[in-house]
């Protein structure tokens, strides 16, 4: 499949030869004579690769890279200057740039220093996600919109406070999660320390306090050796306590005694304990409301918000729509075995009016299913523009007597209200494809409450 290249450059002459030249080493090429029509190309499709000329109608070709590289992070960008403006040169290394040519250009010079920029991206790019999945993390897209732009000014200021606590407040699926993981990936350069993922809502009730804080042989019935706890796992780095507001109040106490002097006790044991891990909680839920029905203590809420952030749903961002979506298309595809699939027109058309009620989480999903139905080279996202035909047809296998949830289809006749409780989580269920923890969190209740409402319990 050929590579989607730009090329921009003035000189009408060149460009036509230029573009013979690229295409025959297998380059797909838009030529663009300004930044205008630059940059209409890109609002289009991103290319992997872009030769830029510095003199342009209608500015300067160095001063555009940075926006360049703002909106496609990872294309490789050839710079094109004056013969002997090698201050140029260096300047436009410094400012993203793969790689530059003098002019008068050498067709075979830049066929191949565009193969070798484009080459060398994709080794990055490569590099990034390996590092990545062995990591457990992915990787995120720079954000585009002011107000994340906010959000990881904020994040790498506060990584130079090691133990001060985070608290990371947005809807389901903003990508609490992964801002967790990015803090902890500013703060530890080595990458040598933990990161302990618990989610509060999955946890029992009896067997929560244990979990963070360890215990001690003979400490309960089943206790035959002692145990570490998360907080001493995760000594050095981060404990992601998503969920938050799930946690019994006797352990927010306990929680708040560590949080203001980093010592603990596990359960059955004497002796103090020390941790530096760092507490970085999340959730959805409205923690003052909480605090006034009494399922949430006021001085934990003030001491977690040591540092608190608000994570505006994507719908609120919409620069970050198709950033993200590229991105996350990329690494789908690597792990689907579809790397060369782009979106197509129609895709960026749906992407750009949908309001992604499930936010990021709901954008991967959408992409994720995309790639698996369908074929062709470039994606169109029907499943955003209506009811996919997999989706009818597990709704047909479902048992008649099951009532229809509210909003999804009609109710013919009067049900019992628990019949139509138990048939909305079971439709929310199979929304996320079957995985019962993403439906609790969709449906805003604990793991055991989700349980129980499904009727498995």
């Amino acid at each position: 499949m050929s590579l989607p290249a730009l090329f921009v450059d003035d000189d009408r002459a060149f460009s036509s030869i230029a573009a013979v030249a690229l295409q025959r080493e297998g380059f797909s090429l838009t030529v663009a004579h300004s930044l205008h029509e630059a940059r209409a190309s890109l609002a289009k499709a991103t290319p992997v690769l872009v030769v830029l000329d510095r003199r342009l109608p209608d500015g300067d070709g160095l001063a555009f890279l940075p926006e360049l590289k703002a909106h496609a992070p990872g294309v490789a960008v050839v710079m094109v200057t004056a013969h002997g403006d090698i201050a140029s040169a260096v300047d436009a290394v410094r400012a993203g740039a793969a790689d530059y040519l003098a002019k008068p250009v050498e067709l075979a010079d830049l066929v191949l220093r565009a193969r070798r920029a484009v080459d060398a991206s994709r080794l990055r790019d490569r590099l990034e996600t390996a590092e990545a999945e062995l990591s457990g993390r992915r990787r995120l897209v720079p954000p585009a919109s002011a107000a994340m732009q906010r959000v990881f000014a904020m994040l790498e200021r506060i990584a130079a406070s090691p133990r001060s606590p985070v608290l990371l407040l947005g809807e389901t699926g903003v990508g609490k999660e992964q801002l967790a993981r990015h803090l902890h990936a500013l703060a530890s350069k080595d990458g040598g320390a933990p990161f302990v993922h618990i989610n509060c809502a999955a946890l029992p009730e009896q067997t929560v306090e244990s979990e963070l804080f360890g215990h001690e042989k003979g400490a309960f019935t089943d206790a035959r050796t002692a145990r570490r706890g998360l907080v001493e796992v995760a000594h050095g780095g981060v404990l992601f306590l998503d969920e938050v507001g799930e946690l019994p109040l006797p352990l927010q106490a306990k929680l708040l005694t560590f949080l203001d002097s980093g010592r603990f006790r596990r359960l059955g044991g004497t002796t103090e304990q020390t941790s530096t891990a760092r507490i970085v909680a999340a959730t959805n839920r409205d923690l003052p409301k909480q605090m006034t029905g009494g399922n949430f203590r006021e001085d934990l809420w003030f001491r977690l918000g040591v540092f608190r952030i608000d994570i505006p749903p994507l719908r609120n961002r919409r620069e970050d729509v198709l950033p993200l979506a590229e991105g996350m298309l990329a690494d789908l595809g690597r792990e689907l075995g579809r790397r060369d699939v782009t979106l197509g027109p129609k895709a960026r058309a749906r992407l750009a009016a949908y309001a992604f009620p499930g936010n990021v989480r709901e954008l991967r999903n959408i992409l994720e299913r995309a790639l698996v139905l369908e074929p062709g080279p470039e994606l169109e996202l029907e499943v955003i523009s209506g009811t996919p035909s997999s989706t009818i047809a597990a709704r047909a296998e479902a048992p008649a007597a099951a009532p229809p949830p509210p909003g999804a289809f009609s109710v013919t006749e009067p049900v019992p209200m628990e019949d139509l409780e138990r048939a909305y989580v079971r439709w929310v269920l199979e929304r996320q494809g079957g995985r019962r923890m993403e439906a609790a969190k969709a449906l805003g209740l604990s793991y055991p409450t989700f349980l129980k409402r499904l009727g498995d319990t």
